[in-house]
């Protein structure tokens, strides 16, 4: 990167948790976008969803409880046990303290026709919302909105989901009660935890970093052991593994046709999942491609202007992240998309965080979470960058 790129040269996003040395004692520890993160998910979150699985209402609080911990244990989202007991992300809670642990009764759903109508589909472990809505043939808004989600819930394995519309003709071609029985088997046998590996967190581990070293999806793995995007992990920490897939660690092939090598093919892949697992519009993906070849060539680079690393050219010292943290793919992808569920918080602002990028030109959108000293130089890749998609995501 030249060196007059110095201007505070911005990242990518999607959600990345950092190990502390131990957990909290009594206070909630959280990003600082977690706030915002909490009206963009929790409060769009279904009731229905989010209730604890186990009989359980209320928990009394003990000594060395955080509230992410007793969210987890009962599988439930942090940012929802937060709102139903009126509390913020830098709410204290104390040992004897009462939390409930199930929303308020909401009314009836009006929309009772509409119930009947729809198609559902049970959750497994490793699914995404994009993948769902691909393959059902509908547009992942449309999903989030039929089951009252916001953009950073998360789904778990054996959630029932609502699909909006009408059947696709792979739902159609067979008779609904089918599919049905075959899809909540998986869930009820269980296998996930007999077939699941443990890994013991180490210092400087983040949960994106252990995804990648097993070969596994990020959302599957906090699906498996219960955590969101502001749960906290710490040295020591025993997380379960969900099944790896076998080609997850097959080494990717160059794709000379689209005039990249096999190490940017796996990064653009990643970069590519990242995008998916957040929603993001395609026109958001490829200007994510766009801006790494800009800046990085599309490899993960330990060197850069000034102390500019990775992907991106993201900056530790401009608050992106430690040296390792920028240099994750995973991590820092979802920081350039940034959002609701930005690793970085409110530190540093992300594709998602520009009001209005939707609208703007493709350098000019790039542009906003770069701040390059050459701002045009995004657009020359546009073309590319969706053929890339196109091809690999």
């Amino acid at each position: 990167m030249p060196a007059a790129l110095a201007a505070p040269t911005a990242i990518l996003g999607s959600i990345a948790l950092t190990l502390t040395a131990a957990p909290a004692q009594a206070s909630q520890t959280t990003t600082e976008r977690a706030p915002r993160s909490l009206d963009a998910a929790g409060a769009h979150r279904s009731p229905a969803a989010i209730r604890p699985a186990a009989a359980e209402t209320s928990y009394t609080v003990s000594a060395g409880d955080t509230v992410s911990r007793i969210a987890a244990r009962f599988g439930l989202r942090t940012a929802d046990v937060l709102a139903w007991n009126a509390l913020t992300w830098s709410s204290v809670i104390r040992p004897g303290d009462v939390l409930t642990l199930t929303p308020a009764a909401a009314p009836a759903a009006p929309a009772a026709p509409a119930a009947p109508a729809a198609a559902g589909y049970t959750v497994t472990a490793g699914d995404t919302l994009w993948g769902i809505a691909r393959a059902h043939g509908v547009s992942v808004a449309d999903l989030r909105a039929a089951n009252g989600l916001g953009e950073g819930s998360l789904i778990r394995p054996g959630q029932t989901l609502t699909l909006p519309g009408a059947m696709t003709r792979t739902a159609a071609a067979a008779p609904s009660a089918a599919p049905a029985p075959t899809a909540a088997a998986a869930p009820s046998a269980a296998p996930a935890p007999t077939a699941a590996a443990a890994h013991t967190v180490t210092r400087g581990e983040t949960m994106w970093s252990i995804a990648q070293k097993n070969g596994v999806a990020l959302a599957a793995l906090l699906q498996a052991n219960g955590l969101d995007d502001g749960s906290i992990i710490y040295p020591g920490q025993q997380l379960s593994l969900p099944a790896a897939a076998a080609p997850a660690s097959a080494a990717p092939a160059a794709a000379p046709e689209l005039g990249l090598d096999a190490e940017q093919v796996a990064n653009a892949r990643i970069i590519i999942q990242v995008g998916r697992e957040r929603g993001v519009p395609d026109r958001g993906i490829a200007i994510a491609l766009a801006t790494a070849m800009v800046e990085s060539w599309i490899r993960n680079v330990d060197w850069g202007t000034y102390d500019s690393l990775g992907l991106f050219q993201q900056r530790p010292s401009t608050g992106w992240g430690s040296a390792a943290e920028v240099q994750d793919p995973y991590r820092s992808a979802a920081t350039f998309f940034g959002g609701p569920a930005d690793p970085n918080g409110a530190r540093t602002k992300g594709l998602l965080d520009v009001r209005g990028w939707e609208q703007m030109g493709f350098s000019e959108a790039a542009q906003a979470v770069q701040v390059s000293a050459f701002p045009d130089r995004y657009g020359a890749w546009e073309t590319q960058a969706h053929a890339w998609l196109a091809a690999l995501g």
